[in-house]
């Protein structure tokens, strides 16, 4: 059944749409589907995962965590996110952890709104076509 499944997420495409822009994020497909997501923010430049998952990982359904990094200097863009798949563990880590220090800094939590920015497919179609009308009257 792995095999499916992980077949499956190579073939599944997720595109972001921002700034006028509109491009493939692969990094999506490391999280697992229907997770509950938690944006943390307020991180310091010490902060590592492996700080950000000792801190969540008292939650039993913790999945997994990240600290976002620039891509050219590897340092800390200042947020991160944590993962976990039940609802309860989700809301119990927003009310526990919120305002608590990890690293340096106390950190400050909200719910992830990742799926909102996710573009189905009628909203792929309707950036084309509006993207296609913005760059003809540029030009």
């Amino acid at each position: 059944m792995k095999t499916l499944n992980a077949g499956r997420k190579k073939d599944k495409k997720v595109l972001r749409a921002a700034g006028g822009e509109l491009w493939e994020d692969k990094t999506l497909l490391e999280w697992e589907d229907g997770d509950f997501r938690i944006f943390v923010g307020d991180l310091g430049n010490e902060v590592t995962d492996e700080t950000l998952k000792n801190a969540f990982n008292k939650y039993p359904s913790f999945i997994r965590c990240k600290v976002v990094r620039d891509n050219r200097t590897g340092k800390s863009k200042g947020y991160g996110f944590v993962s976990m798949k039940d609802p309860t563990d989700f809301a119990k880590a927003m009310k526990e952890m919120n305002g608590k220090y990890v690293g340096n800094r106390p950190i400050k939590l909200r719910k992830s709104e990742w799926k909102d920015r996710q573009l189905v497919n009628q909203d792929k179609q309707e950036f084309k076509a509006l993207k296609k009308i913005k760059d003809s009257s540029i030009k």
